[in-house]
């Protein structure tokens, strides 16, 4: 296993190489942040947020955790969108799941130790609420993409509704939420179709 100072070594070389193929581009980065984007995303390693997706640094604003979940009165994400929203400006708001999600598959078990397993119980919340559907599917691999996807949909109703969401709404401030999923297997983003952009 490398040691962290081989982390160093590769940030010193990446900023090198950065200022090569692109001088300047640190003083630029020091301007104040105006991203469009939120993106709200799982912790997954595999699921880089700006590479996947093209951006540089200072173009998407990012936020993470186990299973792209945000809980009612969850503090950490509720300040991440309402910066989003009154500082930034951003008009998209994009929660992200991806296929083969442990967050999501921990959701198939009754059990787990806290804090991670109450925190997995929001997912298990839609497991329950879709359980004929998932039951339906033909094998565990299904119907553990499928709550991938329904998780998706849910955290997606679960940002519209927020007060911070439906104030910007209500005073005409330009936002959509979306719903993605991300597929290690080829690395390819898939629309959910579950974009919400009123309080309608």
């Amino acid at each position: 296993m490398p040691g962290i100072d081989s982390l160093f070594a590769n940030n010193r070389a990446w900023a090198a190489a950065r200022e090569r193929s692109d001088p300047g581009f640190f003083q630029r980065l020091c301007a104040i942040q105006r991203p469009d984007y939120l993106w709200i995303g799982c912790a997954d390693s595999r699921v880089p947020a700006n590479e996947i997706v093209g951006l540089d640094p200072g173009e998407l604003f990012v936020h993470r955790n186990v299973a792209n979940i945000v809980p009612p009165g969850d503090v950490n994400a509720l300040s991440v969108i309402q910066y989003a929203i009154d500082v930034l400006k951003v008009e998209h708001i994009i929660v992200t799941g991806h296929y083969g999600c442990g967050g999501v598959l921990a959701a198939f078990a009754d059990d787990g130790a806290p804090p991670l397993g109450n925190w997995v119980d929001h997912v298990r919340r839609v497991r329950d609420a879709h359980a004929a559907e998932l039951a339906a599917l033909p094998d565990h691999d299904a119907r553990w993409r499928r709550l991938c996807e329904l998780n998706v949909a849910a955290q997606v109703r679960a940002v519209s509704a927020t007060p911070l969401v439906q104030a910007a709404w209500a005073r005409g401030q330009p936002l959509a939420v979306h719903g993605w999923v991300y597929d290690l297997r080829d690395g390819l983003l898939r629309n959910m179709n579950v974009s919400v952009d009123g309080a309608d």
